[in-house]
């Protein structure tokens, strides 16, 4: 199987070869947005580390996120495993981005939107109804609960 997949690799030369203009020209601009990726990496592991240490939120695992696998391909070229991790890195980054957001929204906001959100997070579906009014500050400290409740059962999960 892996020999067969070996064989299905197009050489760079190749592959250079049958790449559309259009493609050629856009990589330096995609490849540029390495540099604000990078710079909000940086800033939400800053901010991961201040905050969330002081609201006692359970820190978001980059793991879980960041997942590199598919260099490991044989049939795929270097420009394509470039591709392939510079992917995986970006969109892993706006996942991970998104899980500290929703912890954040989870710990000041828990409260739907009046209509519907596209692309919602795990977190919203728990939220309080707009316009829930009732107790709602009591609740709001039940989730700020929920998160660290969290934290301390990923503590007992985790081996020492």
């Amino acid at each position: 199987m892996i020999e067969r997949q070996k064989r299905a690799k197009r050489s760079l030369l190749k592959w250079l070869g049958n790449s559309k203009l259009r493609n050629i020209l856009s990589a330096p601009f995609i490849y540029s947005m390495v540099f604000p990726l990078a710079f909000l990496h940086l800033f939400m592991e800053i901010y991961q580390a201040i905050c969330f240490t002081l609201y006692s939120i359970p820190k978001v695992k980059r793991a879980d996120y960041f997942i590199f696998d598919r260099q490991q391909l044989p049939y795929l070229n270097i420009i394509e495993k470039f591709n392939c991790a510079y992917c995986s890195y970006g969109n892993g980054l706006i996942a991970y981005t998104q899980e500290i957001i929703a912890r954040t929204e989870k710990y000041w906001c828990p409260i739907k939107h009046a209509r519907k959100a596209l692309g919602a997070h795990k977190h919203y579906q728990s939220y309080l109804q707009y316009g829930e009014y009732e107790n709602y500050h009591k609740k709001m400290e039940g989730m700020r609960a929920s998160l660290r409740d969290t934290q301390k059962n990923n503590k007992l999960e985790e081996p020492d």
